[in-house]
């Protein structure tokens, strides 16, 4: 099993976590409701699990101008 982790707003790959065993509570996972676990976790055939994120570079840019809050991607 595999996580890779890729920014919710422009798609860049943040980075991967490659042969490791932990559980969804040890991920924080648990911290999650339904809807959140829908939104940003998706389970691979593979056993690999993809995890929307948020890069430096975005979360910068949400600090600098607050009002692209409302954009799923302000980055292309």
């Amino acid at each position: 099993m595999a996580l890779h982790y890729h920014c919710r707003h422009c798609g860049v790959k943040v980075g991967s976590i490659d042969n490791i065993s932990v559980t969804s509570e040890q991920l924080g996972f648990d911290h999650l409701n339904n809807e959140e676990r829908q939104e940003m976790i998706t389970y691979q055939q593979n056993g690999d699990i993809h995890i929307k994120t948020i890069c430096e570079d975005c979360q910068d840019a949400l600090n600098r101008n607050p009002d692209l809050h409302q954009y799923e991607r302000f980055i292309q």
